[in-house]
C-alpha cells in the first residue's frame, strides 16, 4: 500500500467524501455502509491508521475501538454483531481498520433473506 495516498476511510475522515456519521470524537468515526449487508450496517473506524486490525499491539488501544464499537451500537440496536475482516483472505476491502457493526434483524441475521 502506498502511504502516501489517503484510504478512503481517511478522505472521509478529512470531509474530502461525504458520509453518513453517526458518530464521532477525536479519535474515531462511524458511518453508515453504503453497501449494507443487514437492516443496520455501520463500521467504526479509528482515526489512527492501521492497515489491520492486528496490527494493533497497544491492548489500550484495541480495548478502546472495541468499547467505542460497543457504544455506538447500543446506541442503534439493542442487539448486534461486531465484525472485523482482516486481510483479502479475510474478506478486507479498505485496508484501515474498522469494526462492522451489523444490526436490525427481527428474527436474527440467519432469517434475513438478502
Amino acid at each position: 500500500m502506498d502511504n502516501a495516498t489517503p484510504t478512503l476511510f481517511e478522505r472521509i475522515i478529512a470531509r474530502e467524501i461525504p458520509a453518513d456519521v453517526v458518530y464521532e470524537d477525536d479519535r474515531y468515526i462511524a458511518i453508515r455502509d453504503i453497501a449494507p449487508k443487514a437492516p443496520i450496517h455501520l463500521l467504526v473506524i479509528p482515526k489512527k491508521v492501521t492497515a489491520r486490525v492486528d496490527e494493533i499491539t497497544d491492548p489500550a488501544e484495541m480495548g478502546e475501538l472495541w468499547l467505542t464499537a460497543v457504544k455506538v451500537a447500543r446506541q442503534h440496536a439493542q442487539d448486534y454483531r461486531l465484525l472485523v475482516n482482516c486481510g483479502p483472505g479475510g474478506g478486507q476491502m479498505v485496508f484501515h481498520t474498522h469494526v462492522h457493526i451489523l444490526a436490525g434483524w427481527e428474527n436474527g441475521p440467519e432469517s434475513d433473506t438478502q
